[in-house]
């Protein structure tokens, strides 16, 4: 009894085992974020595409190949002659996911790496594309408009192999150094001339602020030589009884100063 109860047992695992090892090659997840497409031995890739969850397969006659459609960044770095021939560092930073409904035509065509097959090669066309129509100091002043440019023609390319474009932008842009030694070199020679036209400025200013100044004199001294021709010496006169008045002021508080009466003798005693 006991030994056919153990056999029973024994049985139930087993398949139960078998079961779950059945489960477990003829199912698959495609987790969140991520499509999947099947590819059959007997027919090639499969026009289906499959959502997040858990799906049906055929062992050993089906793989599942499981791609990523989340937005995902890739920098792409070159250096490349402006319209000027100077050399430019620029990187380029784009934000890329594939269309999923495409993804069939996307492994047929290209393969499970797509973004290292297609996106370095047509950054890196465009890149020397767009910057061979703009002068090395037009990549500065118009950065904006290079960005869009490339943006434009780049997201055309995309199309082609089925991605989408969320983000490009360029984050990366410098020059060789004999440029950049040639911007610097500019730069202090405009602040130089800023600083000497700032000091002719200065002068002139002067230069007027003295001749205002003379001028201002020239008419006091003019206006007193009026006054004097009018009222002849009373001016004068007036100008004496100031001063001596003022002269009598400081004496008065003065400690050493002593005022002897009209007609009166004093007797100092000195020794």
């Amino acid at each position: 009894m006991a030994a056919t109860a153990l056999r029973g047992v024994t049985w139930f695992g087993l398949t139960l085992a078998g079961a779950g090892a059945v489960a477990n090659t003829c199912l698959y997840n495609v987790d969140g974020g991520h499509r999947g497409i099947m590819y059959d031995y007997w027919s090639g890739v499969l026009p289906t595409v499959v959502g997040e969850g858990t799906h049906f397969k055929v062992p050993i006659l089906q793989r599942p190949i499981i791609f990523d459609v989340r937005s995902r960044p890739r920098n792409v770095a070159a250096v490349t002659p402006s319209k000027d021939l100077q050399m430019v560092n620029i990187t380029l930073r784009v934000l890329f996911r594939p269309l999923p409904e495409y993804l069939p035509n996307i492994y047929r065509e290209i393969g499970p790496n797509y973004d290292e097959v297609v996106l370095p090669n047509y950054i890196y066309e465009l890149l020397r594309a767009v910057v061979a129509q703009f002068d090395a100091s037009e990549l500065i002043t118009q950065r904006e408009i290079v960005s869009q440019r490339i943006n434009d023609l780049l997201s055309k390319r995309a199309d082609e192999a089925h991605l989408v474009l969320d983000d490009v932008s360029l984050t990366h842009l410098t020059f060789g150094r004999e440029f950049t030694q040639a911007v610097e070199l500019k730069q202090v020679a405009q602040q130089e001339a800023e600083r000497a036209r700032y000091v002719v400025e200065k002068a002139e200013q002067y230069k007027k602020a003295a001749i205002i100044t003379a001028e201002g004199d020239s008419k006091a001294a003019e206006m007193l030589s009026d006054a004097f021709r009018k009222v002849g010496d009373g001016l004068v006169e007036l100008r004496k009884l100031e001063a001596a008045e003022e002269i009598a002021d400081n004496m008065a508080v003065s400690p050493q100063v002593t005022y002897l009466p009209q007609n009166q003798s004093v007797l100092l005693n000195v020794r």
